[in-house]
């Protein structure tokens, strides 16, 4: 909405308002009470300049309205078909400007979400809750005419029954109220129902609330609402990730091909190989749990941890051969599970990866992870060897072992020189340690 551009929300002034703000209090210069009532009135104010300009818009596409229907009642009085084309394609106008009201108020919906998550998080305060409870649920909210959109319903409702009555050019004119399950085909009345079903999804009080929590919900992707600044964004600790994620799955399932063997060579049945191949699978769903709780405050150490995890687990798993135990086989295994960062790796693209490529970043963390499960069976069967260094043993059921904790090693290296900790973890720490304050600033 080009002609709208200074009624947006503007963001990139309050961005910078956020880190001011954040700088100040850890100088010393403000306190948390001063920073609430700036931001919040600072806020208030953007958002009534939206809605100022967005009722204004509402009443011009309502005037347009009016004037074509007074115009299509002409028609329909004089039994005129002829003007009908003339007349549906200005309603189409009136929806083309409709949709891009839509948008507007979608995008700025979405500043004001990402403007109060931006704040939360620098901060480490659940400021969102207090801010859209008070504003929402006041008298004279003026929360609710972006978030509730009756007027704009109201328009996009008029226009749909308007347009549906033009449908037919011999003026056999149809309600869209007395038969719902008419559908109008039309590609102007689509993205209007298209951008309504968007915006009431994204700006529901209740996914409002909720989304500030969430760490990025897949469905909605605002836009989500990325908080990630491009400046920050560091591409090789992106690549670490997805070297983690394919280096895991070549892990699983490089020894699927040898497990029988490897089994029944230490006086195991040949079946044991489900075991063997599932145990490292079982212990993910623990590994899981805890890698998703340690990312809350790091991304680097669990990497780290997952490394050095994995490292053991195969050189137990390579071991194994020749201390003739099924155990420490198996024990290899879970160390491996334990090992498992997905959760890492999926966690660091929806929170340090910007939305432009964010996409694509998820796109690469599913190849990966095929291309890791096709390249593992791959790598095995080019191990059909079989050598001695003093007393290891060096074979196809020892050397998937071998080859992947040399993999892990050289991941551990290059994790430990290129990885670059994300800058909002320390920023956090730093001002929790400061916070003691009740109320909406209650961490």
């Amino acid at each position: 909405w080009k002609s709208g551009k200074r009624y947006y929300i503007n963001y990139k002034m309050m961005k910078k308002k956020v880190k001011q703000y954040v700088q100040q209090t850890q100088d010393g210069g403000r306190n948390h009470e001063q920073v609430l009532k700036e931001f919040s009135r600072m806020l208030d104010e953007q958002i009534e300049k939206v809605v100022l300009f967005l009722l204004t818009q509402q009443g011009h596409l309502a005037s347009r309205l009016e004037k074509l229907g007074q115009q299509r009642a002409i028609l329909t009085e004089h039994s005129d078909i002829s003007q009908v084309s003339q007349v549906r394609e200005a309603y189409r106008q009136v929806g083309l400007d409709l949709v891009k009201l839509l948008r507007f108020v979608d995008m700025n919906a979405t500043g004001i979400r990402k403007i109060l998550k931006k704040f939360d998080k620098r901060f480490g305060y659940r400021f969102t809750d207090y801010y859209v409870s008070t504003r929402a649920n006041h008298p004279y909210s003026q929360l609710q005419p972006i978030f509730k959109q009756v007027g704009i319903v109201a328009v996009a409702g008029a226009l749909t029954r308007n347009l549906a009555s033009l449908q037919d050019h011999q003026g056999s004119f149809i309600s869209i109220y007395d038969h719902p399950s008419i559908t109008l085909k039309d590609p102007v009345i689509e993205q209007i129902n298209n951008s309504v079903q968007k915006l009431t999804h994204s700006t529901t009080f209740l996914t409002f609330l909720g989304q500030h929590a969430m760490i990025i919900p897949e469905d909605v992707q605002t836009s989500s609402e990325d908080l990630v600044d491009d400046q920050s964004y560091h591409f090789m600790s992106l690549m670490l990730n997805l070297v983690n994620t394919f280096l895991y799955m070549v892990n699983t399932y490089i020894i699927v091909p040898t497990a029988d063997d490897y089994s029944v060579s230490l006086g195991a049945a040949a079946t044991v190989c489900g075991v063997i191949i599932g145990s490292m699978a079982v212990a993910q769903v623990f590994s899981s749990v805890y890698f998703s709780a340690w990312s809350n405050r790091s991304y680097f150490r669990p990497l780290v941890f997952s490394s050095i995890m994995l490292f053991s687990g195969n050189v137990l798993y390579a071991l194994a051969y020749d201390l003739n135990s099924l155990t420490v086989l198996i024990l290899g295994r879970l160390l491996c599970g334990l090992g498992s960062a997905r959760a890492v790796n999926r966690r660091y693209i929806s929170d340090c990866v910007p939305l432009k490529i964010r996409l694509k970043a998820s796109a690469g963390f599913v190849s990966a992870s095929a291309l890791g499960m096709a390249c593992g069976p791959a790598l095995a069967g080019l191990l059909q060897t079989e050598f001695k260094i003093y007393a290891v043993t060096f074979n196809q059921n020892t050397l998937p072992g071998w080859i992947m904790s040399l993999a892990w090693v050289g991941n551990l290296i290059w994790l430990w020189i290129s990885f670059k900790e994300p800058d909002h973890f320390a920023k956090e720490n730093a001002v929790n340690t400061q916070s003691s304050d009740s109320g909406p600033w209650t961490k």
